[in-house]
């Protein structure tokens, strides 16, 4: 789950980072589960939620042009770039036509993609991503290339370990839509305002980190969605 220091790229063989790199070191048990976990939890969930695949799949595809998924390329694990499964919830060339993050009341988003978006439904298909090991329950969003290339050195330690669906930084930051949406300049305040904020709680999570910490964020998840607000020192 961890490479050896010296084989890691050299974008990531920084001072600021060995610190992150150690700690995770010592928890080499704790990656081995969660890596175990992944793999058993998202290959039943996939069984499970097929036939919600196929309903979303048909809502999709009847209420606009395009395809299911959205396919944008991201970062995870040791600076990869991949292209992360989503159910599409905007027009198909919301790309071409707008920023990379979205804010509230976003003209891209469909009907459709409202009601998804609301119950947090598109990033399920992300169980693919899980399985094939590009994506982990738990872990930093995976950014999209422009942002990872203004990383801070030790921002850079978030990419020790492969994006998550869900973090601390997710929880705390679960409206990040609603703040962007009256900025002027998106990805100013993005780059500038919400990106370190999160990052904060990212690099706060490796320092912390374990198999069942994961766990405890899963399940803050699921009340941050259902509605808890979680403050500064919940």
């Amino acid at each position: 789950m961890l490479k050896k220091w010296e084989e890691l790229p050299q974008e990531l063989q920084r001072d600021e980072v060995r610190p992150y790199y150690e700690i995770l070191q010592r928890k080499r048990y704790s990656l081995v589960w969660k890596r175990v976990f992944d793999v058993l939890v998202s290959g039943v969930m996939l069984v499970l939620l097929s036939p919600l695949f196929l309903v979303l799949a048909i809502a999709i595809k009847v209420d606009s042009p395009g395809p299911v998924f959205y396919r944008q390329v991201r970062v995870t694990q040791y600076g990869q770039e991949f292209r992360i499964f989503k159910f599409r919830s905007m027009v198909s060339n919301a790309d071409q036509i707008g920023t990379q993050v979205t804010v509230g009341n976003d003209s891209r988003i469909t009907r459709v993609g409202k009601l998804v978006r609301k119950c947090r439904l598109d990033e399920i298909c992300q169980l693919i991503d899980i399985l094939r090991g590009t994506m982990t329950f738990v872990g930093t969003r995976p950014e999209v290339p422009k942002y990872v290339a203004g990383y801070t050195p030790e921002m850079m330690a978030t990419l020790l370990l492969p994006a998550g669906v869900t973090s601390e930084a997710s929880i705390r930051y679960k409206d990040e839509d609603e703040l962007l949406e009256k900025a002027e300049d998106v990805d100013a305040v993005y780059i500038h305002q919400i990106l370190p904020g999160k990052m904060r709680y990212n690099l706060q999570s490796i320092r912390d980190f374990s198999f069942w910490a994961d766990i405890r964020t899963m399940f803050r998840t699921v009340f941050a969605v259902l509605g808890k607000e979680y403050g500064e020192d919940q």
